[in-house]
């Protein structure tokens, strides 16, 4: 999916009135099935970028589109439709405790159903080899039938990603998908996620922390520091002393305490369909 964003502007929505907008003169470009990598320190505006590009929050200024169309523009019915070929992964997924696995990652593909079958898949999961499979690629395989709250943070992050997989999105924003897995488990993570996004032609906008594994497993990095772009390179131009300027900055400005840190996570949104892949 193409997406356009023109001197974008935007508020988090848990920000009081007066704040200053999380997003700030931001212009950025991708084709489709590029794969970029958001880095920046805490309360630099990634989550917030992901939470407009999904459609849950419109900007405050400036031009937003995804595959040339104006998602703000579009009719409810529209832009419901046009949030069905996006999914928002959250650094915490919001399973339902006793929910199944095979469920929770099956939910990837109810954008895709009619509300009947929707409805049938609660009592009977629609595809369990589908989920089977892509449960297996994040070794999770043996967990298929195991209710949600007993798995640990970091299987419950591959569950989130594996929803990915199955969904039939053309965008995938995933919002540190990895935080809580081991480094081993991590790069097989993004490996299996990337591999699959390319041979499916999806995009992926992916916030990480793990500077290093971003390096490695994406072709371009985007940086960005109080809301605005710091630079946007491919990962081989990309210089350890941008990367320096880039976190020492925020580390001066904790000292002096000048900046507000974003909220860690948006208040529930008015498109749940389009926030977790269901």
């Amino acid at each position: 999916m193409q997406l356009e964003l023109d001197r974008i502007e935007a508020r988090h929505p848990a920000a009081a009135a007066a704040a200053a907008s999380a997003l700030r003169e931001l212009s950025l470009r991708a084709q489709r099935g590029e794969a970029l990598a958001i880095v920046g320190p805490s309360g630099a505006g990634k989550t917030t970028l992901l939470h407009l590009l999904a459609c849950a929050l419109p900007p405050q200024r400036g031009e937003f589109r995804l595959d040339g169309q104006r998602p703000w523009a579009l009719s409810r019915r529209a832009l419901q439709r046009l949030r069905g070929q996006l999914c928002l992964v959250p650094q915490v997924p919001p399973l339902p405790p006793r929910q199944r696995v095979v469920t929770a990652v099956l939910a990837g593909r109810l954008p895709s159903m009619s509300l009947a079958r929707s409805v049938a898949s609660l009592f009977y999961p629609a595809d369990i080899p589908a989920a089977h499979e892509a449960l297996a690629q994040l070794d999770l395989a043996d967990k298929l039938f195991e209710r949600v709250d007993r798995l640990s943070g970091g299987e419950r992050q591959r569950v989130a990603l594996a929803r990915a997989l199955v969904s039939p999105a053309r965008l995938w924003l995933l919002d540190e998908p990895i935080s809580s897995l081991d480094p081993t488990r991590a790069r097989q993570a993004l490996q299996v996620t990337l591999d699959e996004a390319r041979r499916r032609g999806v995009s992926i906008v992916a916030s990480l922390h793990q500077v290093e594994l971003a390096l490695q497993h994406f072709p371009r990095i985007v940086g960005l520091r109080e809301g605005a772009l710091a630079f946007d390179l491919p990962a081989a131009e990309l210089t350890p002393a941008q990367l320096t300027r880039l976190y020492a900055q925020h580390e001066h400005e904790l000292q002096g305490g000048a900046v507000a840190a974003e909220p860690a996570a948006l208040p529930s949104a008015p498109a749940p369909a389009v926030m977790h892949c269901r």
